[in-house]
Formats: C-alpha cells, structure tokens, sequence
C-alpha cells in the first residue's frame, strides 16, 4: 500500500503507532488494518502488515488490500480476541445439529504471538462455548481461508480464527 488518506500510508501509519513504530514490521501485529468494500459495510476482513519499505513510504500486506477500499487502523485486544473466538465457536456450534461433534480449530499464528502466554484461555473460551464435551483438534496458520460470517463469501482472513463444527445427524 503506497497511499491511505492521501497521505504516504507508512507515514500515516507510523504516526499512529507512536513509539511502537520504532518496532516495525514486528510491532504491526498489535495494529492490523481492516478493510471493507466502500459500498459494503458488513463484509470487512482483516490484514497483516508483513513488512515496510522506507524509501517509498509503504506497506506489505500478507493478503489483497484492494485500491479504494475503506480502511480501518486496529489496535490489537486481549479480551475482544479471546471473547471472539468464543463468539466465532458459538456460532459455528449452533449451525450444526445431531451428536458426536468434532470441532475443528484453525489460528492465525498472528494471534498466537500477539496474546503470547495467553493463548490457553483464547481455547479455553471457544471449549466453553461448544459446551466443554465437544473434541476439538486445530493447528495455526499463517492465514484461514474461509466464508465470512454475513456475506459467505470465502477469502483469506488475517488474525483470524475460524472454526469448524461437524456431527453426525
């Protein structure tokens, strides 16, 4: 991305960080950016700077940021992403009736190392919300693909986990 605002994106995005831009690209994990189609509001995703190039002022995303997309500056939360996975499990849970449920869980990594030693409650909460007896195996990745919850569109999601829920009818 070479331009946000009309302004030099890395520049613009650095002055938000403040101090934490001394730390980039590392820092960039606490302050992904969400995009969304001008004309869509409900059909946001999320994207991951990779890396910066100083000498023309911009920025690597590990995903598409399409030109004229709306833009969002994130600053990354604790409790909103561990209370997000148990929203994302208990969404995925009430799709599926019958019994003998297995609940699939794929991470970003970028989650992983933003909530550091506080990953464990992150799959704490999604256990609550499938109602403790449900197995779940799951792995991390550098990126799901998967439907977005309201427009079921499937594409690549950053920071992101998705869960999926299958049984036996």
């Amino acid at each position: 991305m070479y331009e946000l605002d009309s302004q030099p994106a890395l520049d613009l995005y650095k002055k938000y960080l403040g101090d934490e831009a001394q730390n980039l690209p590392g820092s960039a994990l606490l302050f992904p950016l969400q995009i969304r189609p001008t004309e869509n509001a409900s059909h946001e995703v999320v994207r991951t700077i990779v890396g910066v190039e100083e000498e023309n002022h911009s920025m690597i995303f590990a995903g598409d940021v399409p030109q004229g997309y709306v833009a969002r500056l994130m600053r990354g939360n604790f409790e909103n992403l561990i209370e997000g996975a148990a929203r994302a499990a208990r969404m995925a849970e009430t799709k599926v009736n019958g019994h003998d449920k297995l609940a699939i869980l794929i991470s970003c990594i970028g989650r992983k190392l933003l909530l550091g030693q506080r990953i464990g409650e992150e799959v704490e909460a999604v256990s609550e919300s499938l109602g403790g007896a449900v197995p779940q195996i799951g792995f991390y990745s550098y990126g799901e693909i998967s439907p977005h919850a309201t427009t079921g569109k499937c594409e690549l999601h950053k920071q992101t986990m998705t869960i999926t829920v299958f049984s036996e009818a």
